[in-house]
């Protein structure tokens, strides 16, 4: 087994579940890649044969991607797989845990799944940003698996964000902001400004604005074949584009071009999990004593 292990800090309550994932991948041979930056922050470990980066030593003959952390740790893992086709898990140390699924306590149990085959791999979709004068090229990182949100900066003042659907004009939204959420990212910011859940493997996006000053806006769910044109103006000169947590600073007025990735990223799903039992459980649906 080959694996790949991302984290991006380390802590007291990072070891205990390190030293855990470190015996039992020792129990299957498993060669044991760390990115160059998480293998600095917890020190020279027995079980590390080398470092990889977003330039350099990862490729598709990993067996698996295993992300220590939260969400946000996971989406950054993604960044270093992009379109190689690694499977990836996350062995969630942090809050609430859409993406991280695996439970600290059950590392064992988790690598166990894996060997045996109890599992499936899910293909998750991305969306991809182009920015007017701006080679595709010129952007490797353009890709996000939550969501992109174009968003004000240095302002508290609203910004008009004109939407375009495959060319034709559907509204300018008078808001902090506007999100283009995957099914993945239904569960994230979207999801939080009142967007809907939708089931990972829908073939769908969710246009959700930020606190809009149209009242009657509402969150938009539309194929994910749609192309999404954006351009923003404002009182300030410049706007925010995020890629899940990756900011950039665009001037006003340029257009974006949102659209699906033409690459997928693998999760892991096990037997023992699933996407209805995450948000049961994080969403408190099964709370009602009437169930």
């Amino acid at each position: 087994m080959k694996v790949a292990l991302y984290g991006q800090a380390y802590g007291p309550e990072i070891e205990a579940p390190l030293a855990s994932l470190f015996r039992e991948l020792s129990k299957y041979n498993a060669t044991v890649v760390v990115e160059a930056e998480f293998a600095r922050l917890i020190g020279p470990r027995e079980a590390v044969s080398d470092v990889f980066s977003l330039d350099n030593g990862l490729d598709a003959s990993f067996d698996l991607m295993i992300s220590v952390g939260g969400d946000g740790t996971i989406l950054r893992a993604i960044t270093f797989i992009k379109d190689l086709g690694v499977p990836v898990v996350g062995i969630n140390t942090g809050r609430l845990g859409f993406l991280s699924i695996g439970k600290k306590e059950h590392i064992g149990e988790m690598l166990s799944e894996f060997a045996e085959g109890q599992y499936q791999l899910v293909d998750r979709r991305l969306v991809s940003a182009t920015i007017q004068g701006q080679p595709p090229e010129g952007n490797a990182l353009n890709f996000a698996l939550n969501e992109i949100t174009v968003s004000r900066k240095d302002t508290t003042s609203m910004i008009t964000v004109e939407t375009h659907l495959n060319g034709e004009y559907l509204t300018s939204y008078w808001a902090d902001g506007l999100i283009i959420a995957t099914p993945t990212g239904s569960t994230g910011y979207s999801l939080s400004c009142g967007g809907p859940v939708i089931m990972p493997t829908t073939r769908s996006l969710v246009i959700t604005p930020i606190a809009p000053h149209n009242l009657n806006a509402r969150p938009l769910v539309i194929s994910d074949e749609t192309q999404i044109k954006l351009r923003v103006s404002g009182r300030e000169s410049q706007h925010l584009l995020s890629f899940d947590s990756r900011l950039v600073s665009v001037e006003n007025e340029t257009e974006i071009i949102v659209q699906k990735a033409d690459f997928t990223i693998r999760m892991v799903e096990f037997t023992s999990e699933s996407f209805l039992k995450t948000i049961r459980n994080k969403l408190l649906w099964g709370e009602d004593r009437r169930n």
